[in-house]
């Protein structure tokens, strides 16, 4: 019997329900596969506007990050890393997403040949549906628009063999809109940005490599549709509280952007305590990036939050921030000013799964860096396009 692992996602989202005892009930084949066991499972978290000088590791002042703080001294802080001219171009960039048209595979679709089983939480931007461009498992939006709206009533979702076809009596897939009921009505019960963090650490723990799914490792790749950019006033940032920064002598946004960020530095601290609790730290790879750098903020009252080279100028060069950790592999605290970008990261991807290299992928693999062997940018490479100073 197949199960689906995004109906036990959702079912652990909303219910509390693990549903790893009965994961486990439904397999009796323990045989591992070898080959499958040391390829380490990634992670990708894509923030949506989120600057450099956002992070006390990159230099705030105003507020800390310990979590993301903890992340960079566990593994490596980027200064020069880029994206593309906004966030969808970012993420086509990161996936090697082209025409579907030409039939060229993604990332998602080559590590899928590899064995590997892939997520997208959040935010898909790139026209048409992430269920037929490599990933097994969806539950977010399908435009910028929808994403907007920090609670919304609905979240598109993907689960293939979910729900009893009643003619064939056979599971199918339920492809469709699923109700946040806490949001039903106008209520603004459940808070999207830790709805996908929550969605984030129960994706981990159910498809966690082991006997129950023979090693099986796993691509997740999470957009957070936030912090977004200020354009009005304090609704640009809506969270359910501006703890801790109620009686700050602050504009009213600059509170509730530093306690939005202060709740995603939190999820981030989740997702420790879930890869320790299921002994993945050593071969999970986490990257933590922004997919755009904000605007100038509209109230220039606002603007005092972040270094001048945060923003996004008329070519969007500023750089972006870029923590990888992948303990036991990246030698802890280090930070580096080698210059790369979104395009470098599917060849990276690969050759941390052990995967052939294909030429169809701009960029270049960056993973001797990452492992402490500096290697050289090719003068043609991506990385070097806009480059900021």
């Amino acid at each position: 019997m197949k199960l689906n692992r995004l109906l036990l996602l959702l079912v652990a989202m909303f219910s509390g329900l693990t549903a790893r005892a009965e994961l486990a009930s439904l397999f009796t084949n323990v045989t591992a596969a070898v080959a499958l066991a040391d390829r380490p499972s990634i992670i990708v978290i894509q923030c949506h506007g989120l600057a450099r000088g956002d992070l006390s590791c990159y230099g705030q002042t105003n507020f800390q990050t310990p979590n993301l703080d903890r992340l960079a001294a566990d593994g490596i802080r980027f200064t020069h890393y880029t994206g593309g001219a906004d966030s969808a171009a970012t993420t086509a960039a990161l996936l090697a997403e082209k025409n579907a048209a030409t039939g060229e595979p993604n990332l998602a679709q080559r590590l899928q040949q590899e064995g590997y089983h892939t997520g997208l939480i959040g935010e898909w931007s790139l026209g048409g549906q992430p269920w037929t461009r490599g990933f097994d498992e969806f539950v977010g939006f399908l435009d910028d628009a929808e994403a907007q709206n920090y609670f919304p009533a609905t979240l598109w979702r993907y689960a293939p063999d979910s729900i009893i076809d009643p003619v064939s009596n056979r599971l199918s897939a339920f492809v469709g809109r699923e109700m946040l009921y806490p949001n039903s009505g106008g209520k603004k019960g459940q808070y999207l940005p830790e709805l996908f963090v929550s969605a984030m650490n129960n994706f981990v723990r159910v498809n966690q490599p082991d006997a129950a799914n023979h090693y099986r490792p796993f691509f997740l790749l999470v957009n957070l549709p936030a912090p977004r950019t200020a354009t009005t006033g304090a609704d640009d940032f809506p969270v359910p509280s501006d703890a801790p920064f109620s009686d700050q002598p602050w504009p009213q946004a600059a509170k509730n952007r530093a306690a939005l960020i202060t709740r995603l530095d939190g999820g981030i601290g989740r997702l420790f305590e879930q890869l320790a609790k299921l002994r993945l730290t050593n071969n999970v790879a986490v990257f933590f990036t922004s997919s755009s750098a904000p605007e100038k903020f509209s109230d220039t009252n606002l603007n005092f939050l972040l270094p001048a080279g945060d923003f996004r100028d008329e070519k969007n060069s500023a750089p972006l921030p870029m923590i990888v950790d992948w303990p036991g592999k990246i030698p802890a605290g280090r930070a580096s000013r080698l210059p790369w970008s979104a395009a470098d990261f599917a060849p990276t991807a690969l050759a941390i799964a052990f995967a052939k290299p294909t030429d169809s992928f701009a960029g270049i693999s960056i993973l001797p860096n990452l492992i402490g062997a500096p290697e050289k940018i090719a003068p043609d490479s991506p990385s070097l396009q806009n480059l900021p100073p």
